[in-house]
C-alpha cells in the first residue's frame, strides 16, 4: 500500500492525512509535488491519469483516487472511531454535511481559486476573472450558513468530531489560503475552526 499525498495547501490529501491520524492509522506515503508539476510527471500519471492528488495504491495494484473514496476504504477497515456515522441516521446526516461543504463551499471557492489566482494562471487558460471574482459572495455566503448551523452544535453532526468536520476545516482553510478567511462576524463558525485546528489531527 503507498499513499500519494501533496504539501498543504493543497485540501484533498489533507483530508486523508487529518482521517488517518483521528484513526490512528500510519501508511507508507510518497509526497507528490503540484509546485513542482509531478502531479502530470508520467510516473505518476501511470498512476493516476486524472494527475490528481490523493491516490492510494493498493497492494494488488489497483488504485483508489478522490479523497472521501479514500477515507470510505480505510473506514470500512477501521471502523473506530466511526467518523462516517454510527447508525443510519446519523450516516445520512454526515453525508449530508459533507455534500453541502463540497457543493455550496467548495464549488464556488474552486472557481475563485482557479479564476483569479495567480498559481493557477499557469495552468487556467483563459481564467475568467470576472466570474472568478462573482463567485466570492456565493463563499461568503456558504460560509454565514455554516455559522448559523454551528451556533447550535459543537460539530457538524451535533455529536462528534466527523468526515464532514474534516471536509469543513481543510475547505476552510484553503479559502483562508486563497484570500478568503472567516469573516470576523461569523462567531459561530470562528469556534468550531478553532475547536478544530485545536485537535492533534489538524496538525497532520
Amino acid at each position: 500500500m503507498l499513499f500519494y499525498d501533496s504539501a498543504n495547501p493543497a485540501p484533498n490529501p489533507r483530508r486523508v492525512r487529518i482521517f488517518l491520524a483521528e484513526k490512528g492509522l500510519r501508511v507508507p506515503m510518497a509526497h507528490v509535488s503540484i509546485r513542482e508539476g509531478e502531479h502530470r510527471s508520467p510516473d505518476y500519471l501511470a498512476v493516476n491519469p486524472l494527475g490528481q492528488t490523493p491516490a492510494l495504491a493498493l497492494d494488488d495494484t489497483s488504485v483508489l483516487t478522490e479523497s472521501i473514496a479514500i477515507c470510505r476504504y480505510f473506514e470500512a477497515l477501521h471502523p473506530e472511531p466511526p467518523l462516517f456515522g454510527r447508525d443510519p441516521r446519523n450516516i445520512a446526516e454526515i453525508d449530508m454535511w459533507t455534500r453541502r461543504v463540497e457543493l455550496r463551499l467548495m464549488m464556488p471557492l474552486g472557481m475563485v481559486w482557479a479564476h483569479t489566482h495567480p498559481f493557477t494562471a499557469r495552468v487556467v487558460k483563459p481564467q475568467y476573472k470576472e466570474f472568478g471574482e462573482s463567485q466570492r459572495p456565493r463563499v461568503t455566503a456558504a460560509m454565514t450558513e455554516f455559522d448559523h448551523a454551528l451556533a447550535r452544535r459543537d460539530w457538524l453532526d451535533g455529536e462528534r468530531f466527523t468526515i464532514a468536520d474534516i471536509v469543513l476545516l481543510t475547505t476552510i482553510d484553503f479559502a483562508d489560503f486563497v484570500g478568503m478567511p472567516i469573516p470576523d462576524e461569523l462567531g459561530a463558525l470562528r469556534a468550531w475552526h478553532a475547536r478544530a485546528t485545536a485537535r492533534p489531527s489538524a496538525q497532520a
